[in-house]
């Protein structure tokens, strides 16, 4: 783990997050909301072209730049959401991320985008966790699942579904610039939850709720098993446990 808060705010920053159709907006505004508020740090979207995307609610999103102009980054932010499925062929793309990612000094997922990283073969022999309803994916790609908001393994912090995108991004900038400064960041922000309801896990959702995302999202899932299942053989771990 990088100790925290070893990066002067002498030092600037340069962070970037993968912008593409058909992802969780709130995977990738909420750790910009975080990640903008850090002391001397850019950052910027990074689309796979230079135009306008939708998210999966139909949010427009426009990039600053496509991923062949971004320089290299110091993090890295990979979010999730639907559209996740057509990146996980897209080899420029994983190659894009490998690349970032060696030089990077943390390299954060959100949601599925841990599977977008375990396609690039960067979860292998990490800890790691992502959306609930994948969690059993994750050996596919070599890694360890954790059932936890926020994992940190290294300079790898991988944060569950949706708004575990906002407690990764402050446990990034804890790493980066200091516990002090990500305490700003959350009081600035005035973030502490208090949900109306308990129903924000698998494990305290009620049956009947439970049952109705996992039938709702079913279709989804069954896809993304096949699609790591398949991605698992092209990395050749396919000795690892089968979802």
């Amino acid at each position: 783990m990088i100790p925290e808060g070893q990066i002067s705010d002498d030092e600037p920053l340069e962070i970037g997050s993968l912008l593409f159709e058909q992802l969780d907006q709130i995977d990738l505004t909420g750790p910009f909301e975080v990640f903008a508020r850090m002391p001397n740090t850019t950052t910027r979207l990074y689309g796979l072209g230079a135009g306008s995307v939708q998210d999966a609610g139909g949010l427009l999103l426009m990039p600053h730049a496509t991923i062949a102009d971004a320089p290299q980054l110091d993090v890295l932010h990979v979010p999730g959401g639907p559209g996740q499925e057509a990146l996980m062929h897209n080899e420029p793309v994983l190659d894009w991320i490998r690349r970032q990612a060696v030089g990077a000094k943390i390299v954060l997922s959100v949601c599925t985008g841990a599977l977008i990283c375990g396609a690039a073969g960067m979860l292998r022999g990490r800890r790691a966790t992502t959306y609930w309803t994948v969690q059993h994916l994750l050996p596919l790609f070599g890694a360890t699942p954790v059932d936890a908001r926020v994992v940190v393994d290294g300079n790898l912090v991988c944060a569950g579904g949706v708004t575990s995108g906002i407690d990764g991004a402050l446990r990034v900038a804890a790493m980066l610039r200091g516990q002090e400064a990500a305490q700003a960041i959350q009081l600035a922000m005035q973030y502490a939850p208090e949900p109306p309801f308990t129903a924000g896990t698998p494990d305290n959702a009620p049956q009947a709720v439970l049952e109705k995302v996992r039938s709702t999202t079913a279709k989804l899932t069954d896809q993304r098993k096949e699609t790591a299942q398949e991605i698992a053989r092209q990395l050749g771990l396919t000795g690892v446990t089968e979802a």
